[in-house]
């Protein structure tokens, strides 16, 4: 960033920068959103705004091994399923994950659009499980690798 100007996001540049994107193995997945922290030049934090439609959900059911996430509700009212359960939320609910986390997911079941602000960390190494997919996630930078879990072996010597 070079002038000052930059680090201030206008509501215009928002609402001008929203994108619509899914999860590829959720087909109710459709969020409008942009990101906030990018934007302006944030690299350890990620901040990002985004929009449910009435029926529609966030990405797909899973959880983060190493990096935290958080979810802010600023309209609309939806469910969380958290670890199993669900839970209503609404205007002014806050929502997050330590880690390792438990698996969580986000759906619109309101008839008017779901807001919220959500971010969380940018770690260089990130591990996220799909618990209803028994699918693992490594992230190294921008490369990702997808791993069934039911492949996963205790470490040990090699056998011959």
């Amino acid at each position: 960033m070079n002038n000052k100007s930059s680090l201030i996001l206008r509501a215009e540049q928002i609402a001008t920068s929203m994108q619509t994107f899914s999860h590829p193995w959720n087909p109710r997945s459709e969020i409008s959103g942009t990101y906030l922290g990018r934007t302006v030049g944030l690299k350890r934090t990620g901040v990002n705004f985004a929009k449910l439609a009435p029926g529609k959900e966030s990405f797909i059911y899973h959880s983060h091994y190493c990096e935290e996430e958080w979810m802010y509700i600023l309209s609309g009212h939806g469910t969380a399923e958290i670890n199993g359960e669900e839970f209503a939320v609404g205007v002014g609910d806050f929502i997050g994950f330590p880690t390792p986390s438990v698996a969580h997911h986000l759906r619109n079941t309101g008839d008017e659009d779901l807001v919220y602000l959500m971010g969380g960390e940018n770690l260089d190494v990130e591990i996220a499980d799909f618990p209803k997919l028994g699918k693992r996630m490594l992230r190294r930078g921008d490369t990702v690798e997808i791993y069934d879990v039911s492949d996963a072996k205790p470490f040990g010597p090699l056998q011959a």
